[in-house]
């Protein structure tokens, strides 16, 4: 039993950064999903791939997991420099094309 700890990124239709503050813990699966013959759908015996467990720290999440003694992959993620730009730079005189 695997888990990734990481932090989720923002999504293309978001501008802001809500949702990306808490830690997540997920467990891999542990086996292929199958198709359904009857209804085409997909499939899994994997009870544990439905678990998505949220932590307000990286600290907490680790904490956790040791105590236990689930085995995890901890992927910290990019700090995102933000360049804060005005919508009047678009229209200065002084501007570089």
């Amino acid at each position: 039993m695997e888990a990734r700890i990481y932090q989720p990124t923002k999504t293309a239709m978001q501008s802001g950064q809500a949702n990306t503050r808490l830690w997540v813990m997920e467990f891999e699966p542990e086996a292929a999903k199958q198709i359904d013959n009857l209804t085409g759908w997909t499939v899994s015996g994997d009870m544990r791939s439905q678990i998505k467990l949220k932590f307000k720290s990286k600290e907490e999440a680790v904490r956790y997991a040791t105590n236990n003694k689930i085995s995890y992959n901890l992927n910290v993620p990019r700090i995102r420099k933000h360049l804060p730009k005005a919508y009047a730079d678009n229209f200065r005189s002084d501007k570089v094309k």
